[in-house]
């Protein structure tokens, strides 16, 4: 597969399709320089993307939050998406928008002068973790933690706050980890790198209070989906502590989908009944 600069097919920008190729910026875009972008991912399975119009609306609300709101309405960025796709030809396939400061009057911290842009692109993508939607991934514990909500956005889904989870996820793989487990800033049990985490004991489900983390629309989708089936959820703080006791453990994302955790750090898991179920459940969910 050639780098995904280097691609054939239509890229949408500002208002159009563009030469996959030619979708490029300047290298004083502002966003390069200081993570003003904030981006959405997202899964089209049999040509429809799940959840579109509520990751259409929480690209717009993380462009609030980072001060820069984006010149496209939740329609205009849907329809962009159902272009790009119809432009490349795929029915299943991830969508990647992302909307972000452009090059303009303004190169020092503050960009008011510089427009929002926005792009979609779309690719296949299978598996993010490979065979563990079988056997179950492998987390490291990363060094890094979530930090406060009084010192980011934590609600936006931005660029900028990947940083510390790009570094975490080359630190996991460097010790043959699929991915990385994070605590939050007082210590609890976070995320993953880019998936949110779900634990289970005497069968029912607990999962991180997301106070200091994006809530991620797969993970509303899931705890939805686990109460539709009469199981309960407890949303909470989940000390470091408490993962000897979880008998299993599985991610959820847009990229993730439910994805089977077999082991974090030391602690190990068991790909039971109930994750099973959930990954079955949430595959007709998506495909429905």
């Amino acid at each position: 597969m050639a780098g995904y600069d280097d691609r054939d097919g239509k890229i949408w920008m500002d208002g159009k399709l563009v030469e996959w190729r030619d979708a490029n910026v300047h290298i004083l875009t502002h966003a390069l320089h200081y993570a003003s972008a904030v981006f959405e991912g997202e899964r089209c399975y049999n040509g429809k993307i799940f959840k579109s119009s509520e990751h259409s609306a929480r690209l717009r609300k993380s462009g609030e939050l980072l001060d820069m709101p984006i010149p496209y309405s939740v329609a205009d960025i849907n329809a962009a998406k159902e272009a790009v796709l119809k432009a490349n030809g795929l029915t299943d396939a991830y969508v990647r928008a992302i909307a972000f400061r452009g090059a303009g009057e303004e190169m020092g911290v503050a960009s008011l002068g510089n427009p929002v842009r926005l792009a979609v692109a779309c690719w296949t993508w299978g598996a993010y973790y490979g065979d563990a939607k079988m056997k179950g991934a492998k987390l490291d514990i990363s060094k890094w933690k979530r930090p406060s909500p009084e010192t980011i956005p934590s609600a936006a889904k931005a660029s900028g706050l990947y940083m510390i989870c790009t570094m975490s996820k080359h630190a996991a793989m460097a010790k043959g980890c699929s991915d990385a487990m994070m605590f939050d800033y007082r210590g609890y049990v976070a995320e993953a790198t880019g998936a949110n985490i779900f634990f289970v004991k005497d069968g029912e489900v607990h999962t991180p209070l997301a106070d200091s983390f994006l809530n991620g629309i797969t993970r509303q989708s899931v705890i939805g989906m686990l109460k539709d089936m009469q199981v309960k959820v407890h949303e909470r703080h989940i000390m470091p502590g408490e993962l000897e006791g979880f008998e299993q453990c599985w991610l959820t994302g847009t990229a993730a989908e439910v994805t089977p955790v077999g082991s974090i750090g030391d602690f190990n898991f068991e790909v039971g009944d109930l994750t099973r179920r959930v990954a079955t459940e949430y595959e007709k969910l998506v495909r429905a």
